[in-house]
């Protein structure tokens, strides 16, 4: 509060001290005016969100279940992979994201080639992480180094993607409205993920292997007269895990064309760059910032939450539900309320705040990981659960994007001569994400092992049963409380915001009136 009170102070003070011309107003104008993204921009820029989210959907959703069934791996195994690449993934975003600072600007920008180089490579190792090798020795190397390279390169795809939001305007409601564009994008692709792989997979799931207790209820119906044979073969399963990653491999190409021809990079201020700095230093920097810091702490936790709902509610929804067969329809619920929710959120942060869209969004979401593991299993009140719980997860994709640009811009307030790092802001952040959902997803993986997880098993133990109970309902309550008490510490709020708008558009204009001078200096010489 403090911090947006003298913000103000300065802003007033500093006007009245600078004379306001007719010709002042027309460039503040003519600034506002070139800054404005058309909806064609806005779109266009929204697109490229796509690909991370379908392929991390896919992945998030069904990498765990595919590797245990379908390449039928050890779950000690699985959880090496699913960790090691997580890790990987999450040491890859700072690197990447202090490559791209130190990359030279060409008259594409800085941050598109980055894009449209990696995309080539990143599709074809994603595509390759679907393919069961024909050799058993070599498949837990197989998915390892193919999993580590595409996680690299979409990192390469990212980062810039995700820095890029500070560079097409420097006016804080446009950048907004385009994130809030890109948001409604995202989750649109988690939808197309989740249809794509769920359903395609869907039609050719692969017969479970029955235990003992199964045979006998095989046998009782048997006696009844009810004998199914199945008609589907585990190689009809492995490919249309295949089909289902080429279509998706061909829609993150496109997004990819659309983003770099649609999109225009603008170079941000008439300040030069500051001079490289070390990686270790990029850490001091980028920590050192008190909001930033709370706010990837805040978001590291809830973040986490859903993120071990996602990694195993497949399973939850197969063995402990019992909807084998349902579970990716059930998947798609959650994602179209996602994306019917996204526009609410944006009204609700425009209307009463981000902070408060944050402790609104995180925590409506915890009644209904409650209730879903407390009802007994039901199809119906599944779908129920399922929709509401999609709205929670609209504000959980939503507020954190929407929320760094602030972060970004306190920092430019405090340290004005300091400019070009906007890259190390956005990797730090996706690097802890990534991180602590490594771990998480390894930890999931080894504690259904020791709980006695039975590869392909038409039923599971009562204790892997329990597992995912905590795994999809009290872990992620617990990650959400930790995450929202530190979210009270967090210092930007709609005062700070504005003031911190104010001081930057002061800085531009006061930027562009020193080069509008230089020019006319120049002129009369």
């Amino acid at each position: 509060m403090a911090k947006g009170e003298g913000a103000e102070q300065y802003s007033n003070a500093s006007l009245l001290n600078k004379p306001v011309s007719s010709d002042g107003i027309q460039l503040a104008g003519k600034h506002e005016r070139r800054n404005r993204l058309s909806i064609c921009n806005k779109l266009c820029y929204a697109v490229g969100g796509a690909p991370y989210q379908i392929t991390g959907c896919a992945l998030g959703f069904f990498l765990q279940i595919y590797l245990l069934d379908v390449a039928q791996l050890d779950p000690f195994y699985a959880s090496i992979i699913l960790f090691v690449g997580r890790a990987w993934d999450a040491v890859t975003d700072p690197t990447v994201g202090f490559l791209v600072s130190r990359s030279p600007w060409t008259r594409f920008g800085r941050m598109l080639p980055w894009i449209l180089l990696s995309t080539p490579l990143a599709v074809l190792s994603y595509f390759l992480i679907w393919y069961v090798p024909p050799f058993e020795d070599g498949k837990v190397i197989w998915y390892l180094v193919f999993y580590c390279l595409f996680q690299t390169l979409q990192t390469c795809f990212h980062v810039p993607y995700s820095a890029l939001t500070m560079f097409i305007s420097s006016e804080q409601k446009e950048r907004d409205s385009a994130t809030a564009y890109r948001m409604t994008v995202e989750v649109l692709g988690t939808v197309i993920g989740t249809a794509i792989q769920g359903q395609i997979v869907g039609m050719a799931n692969a017969p479970c292997i029955p235990g003992p207790g199964d045979l006998m209820e095989e046998l009782s119906n048997s006696t009844l007269g009810n004998i199914t044979q199945p008609v589907i073969s585990l190689e009809h399963t492995k490919t249309a895990y295949m089909i289902s990653s080429g279509i998706i491999c061909a829609i993150y190409v496109l997004c990819a064309v659309v983003l770099f021809f649609g999109v225009r990079e603008r170079k941000d201020s008439c300040h030069p760059r500051s001079e490289p700095m070390s990686f270790f230093q990029g850490i001091k920097l980028v920590m050192g910032h008190g909001p930033y810091a709370k706010l990837v702490m805040g978001f590291l936790f809830t973040s986490l939450a859903f993120m071990l709902l996602e990694g195993n509610f497949a399973l939850f929804c197969s063995y402990t539900l019992g909807f084998r067969n349902d579970f990716q329809n059930i998947l798609l619920v959650i994602m179209l309320s996602a994306t019917l929710a996204i526009p609410f959120w944006q009204w609700f942060l425009t209307r009463f705040g981000k902070k408060t869209a944050v402790y609104f969004g995180t925590s409506s979401v915890v009644p209904f990981m409650i209730l879903v593991v407390c009802v007994k299993s039901n199809l119906i009140v599944s779908y129920v659960v399922s929709f509401a719980a999609g709205v929670s997860v609209a504000a959980a994709f939503l507020l954190p994007w929407s929320m760094l640009p602030d972060v970004v811009d306190d920092f430019k307030v405090h340290n004005p001569d300091s400019v070009g790092h906007e890259a190390i802001f956005y990797s730090f952040y996706v690097f802890f994400t990534k991180f602590a959902s490594g771990v998480s997803l390894g930890i999931s993986t080894l504690s259904l092992d020791f709980a006695g997880y039975v590869t392909r098993g038409c039923s599971q133990p009562e204790e892997v049963d329990l597992t995912l109970k905590l795994l999809v309902s009290a872990a992620p309550i617990a990650l959400i409380l930790v995450g929202l008490l530190i979210f009270r510490s967090y210092p930007i709020d709609e005062e700070t915001r504005q003031g911190n708008r104010k001081l930057l558009q002061e800085q531009r204009d006061n930027e562009a009136d020193s080069e509008t001078d230089s020019t006319e200096l120049a002129n009369m010489a």
